[in-house]
């Protein structure tokens, strides 16, 4: 049995790697090392169990990083408004979405980079399928 994760991070890189709008986007299931912005990388993944009566799941927190390779706040966000309408609408096969929240996105500029970063909080439940 794969894990939770991994089905539900295969399928949310897969989204954002086919999403015409993130074209030319490197989409990362880890933070790269050196790799060169505009990029969207998983930082972060959590999974709670909430089972329920009849069936197993999962509450799944992601946290995204999206870097714009720009000191621009704008392009960043930008990039993270389509983070979380592909995200919204994930569907994947392998593993049953049935609730997925936006909680949250955090702007900064990078110190040493100058560039503008976007941090995205989703939270989604899921089921096996």
């Amino acid at each position: 049995m794969t894990h939770p994760i991994i089905l539900l991070q295969s399928a949310l890189v897969a989204a954002l790697k086919a999403d015409t709008d993130l074209a030319g986007v490197g989409i990362f299931d880890a933070p790269p090392q050196g790799a060169t912005p505009p990029y969207v990388a998983i930082a972060r993944h959590d999974l709670l169990p909430r089972d329920g009566d009849a069936a197993p799941g999962h509450e799944q927190r992601v946290t995204l990083h999206v870097w714009a390779g720009q000191p621009s706040r704008k392009a960043a966000l930008g990039m993270a408004e389509r983070v979380v309408a592909v995200a919204e609408a994930l569907a994947p096969e392998a593993i049953r979405v049935t609730h997925c929240q936006h909680e949250r996105t955090d702007t900064a500029i990078d110190s040493e980079t100058g560039q503008a970063r976007a941090a995205v909080a989703l939270r989604f439940l899921t089921e096996p399928s």
